[in-house]
């Protein structure tokens, strides 16, 4: 499969990965700082000795605005597989989605200090913040137009459940967008900075834009994972509890913040008059708890009792559907050759070559638990050569508890940290240790 090829949720995974890479650095060293301080009595952020407190902030922001997209990229890969399923027509748009997602990675680490306006900034610098902040609606509106092209021209063959997700990201994700067109701007943003306007507009945009796509992804892929279907009549009580429960609780916050109730508060005056719509906030945050609790109903009985789902229930065009359901542990007997960005609809000898009754997988050798892969050329996808990853080993999950020791360590008392680093580092030793056919060969 050629790079210009890629399922459009495999371009969001992929940024995603690039800005972990770029995001967490920052988060780590300011998590080092802060423990320095506490423990070893180090001034990184105490004024008192020197240091500088918005320090903390600008290296938090630096990470903390780019993780928002983090968490939404994969999200938005997601709407972009079930859409064209959902309306059986292509995407509209492909080489300008996948370049709205690289667009979004790259904005999303210039405008960190959009969540610092009100801490004395200079001016100068929080319109360059602000030029950023209105910049990076750009690339996802170009995604939205997008997908809204593609459902006015495609045709429905039913109106399942995640494609309701779907529209009800699509409607909050423009009103949390809208809010934070808002408080892009400087001066707005003093007045509603640190009230629930801004809580109405993080969870419009994570609601809306992170978790109705998970729904959608849920009752998409359920099927292949697990090989039987979610139950569509629960899946609809899920989708108009949440919905209109999301309404509910976050919508009356955009007042309640411009009538000047602070954020993390558990109570206000009472001459602020937020106690009806609080209340309401408070019914709507149960009645999308409702939704919440038929889904997980909904994921035990389709455990259960689901119906069976076959090997491609929704006709979907992306290659995972070609394979059984749940797919066999090799996922492919037959390693396909990619011609389109649809494969399953334009190629559709596909769904027999690369199923496991196609007879063409190796038995595993007991002896060699190892997994041979074939490596291609990054851009045209040509087969190069052949790469023997090592087998299962219980080696990363030691170094990860090794890690998670020594940082977790620094919080109770210095001396724990060593031994988590011992741990770790005797763990990456066994994990990269040679194999007796490696010094053999």
């Amino acid at each position: 499969m050629a790079l210009h090829r890629l399922p459009l949720f495999v371009w969001a995974q992929v940024v995603m990965s690039f800005m972990i890479v770029f995001a967490m650095p920052p988060l780590m060293l300011v998590s080092v700082q802060l423990m320095l301080d506490r423990t070893l009595g180090t001034h990184f952020f105490n004024p008192g000795g020197g240091g500088e407190p918005l320090l903390w902030q600008h290296l938090f922001w630096i990470f903390g605005h780019p993780d928002v997209y983090i968490i939404l990229l994969p999200a938005l890969g997601i709407v972009s597989m079930v859409v064209p399923t959902a309306v059986r027509r292509p995407i509209v748009g492909y080489t300008w989605i996948a370049a709205a997602t690289v667009a979004i990675g790259f904005f999303s680490f210039g405008l960190w200090a959009h969540h610092m306006y009100a801490t004395g900034l200079t001016l100068l610098g929080l319109n360059f913040f602000a030029a950023v902040s209105m910049l990076i609606t750009v690339p996802s509106a170009v995604q939205i137009f997008a997908w809204i092209a593609t459902i006015w021209r495609g045709r429905f063959a039913t109106l399942t459940t995640a494609f309701l997700f779907v529209i009800g990201f699509i409607v909050l994700f423009i009103l949390g967008g809208i809010t934070g067109i808002m408080i892009g701007s400087p001066v707005f943003d003093w007045q509603v900075h640190d009230t629930y306007f801004i809580v109405a507009h993080f969870h419009y945009v994570l609601v809306g834009g992170a978790v109705f796509p998970l729904f959608a992804g849920f009752y998409f892929w359920f099927p292949k994972v697990t090989g039987r279907m979610l139950s569509e009549r629960l899946g609809r009580w899920n989708f108009w509890l949440t919905f209109i429960g999301s309404n509910v609780t976050f919508l009356p916050m955009h007042l309640t913040g411009f009538r000047g109730m602070p954020r993390r508060v558990y109570t206000y005056l009472t001459e602020l008059d937020v106690e009806r719509l609080n209340l309401v906030s408070s019914v709507g945050a149960f009645v999308m708890a409702a939704g919440i609790l038929v889904f997980a109903l909904n994921v035990a009985v389709s455990l259960l009792f689901g119906k069976r789902a076959g090997d491609n229930p929704w006709g979907g065009e992306s290659l995972e559907w070609a394979t059984s359901s749940p797919p066999p542990q090799y996922n492919f007997a037959v390693i396909p050759t990619i011609r389109s960005r649809h494969p399953l609809w334009e190629q559709p000898e596909l769904a027999a070559s690369v199923h496991p009754d196609a007879g063409a997988w190796p038995d595993a050798d007991p002896e060699r638990p190892d997994r041979a892969v074939v490596v291609t050329t990054v851009l045209d996808a040509a087969p190069d050569h052949v790469d023997n990853l090592p087998g299962p080993t219980l080696w990363p999950l030691w170094a990860a508890l090794g890690a998670a020791t020594a940082f977790l360590g620094s919080m109770v008392h210095l001396a724990i940290v060593p031994v988590g680093a011992v741990i770790a580092f005797t763990a990456f030793v066994g994990w990269l240790w040679p194999s007796a056919e490696h010094w053999a060969e």
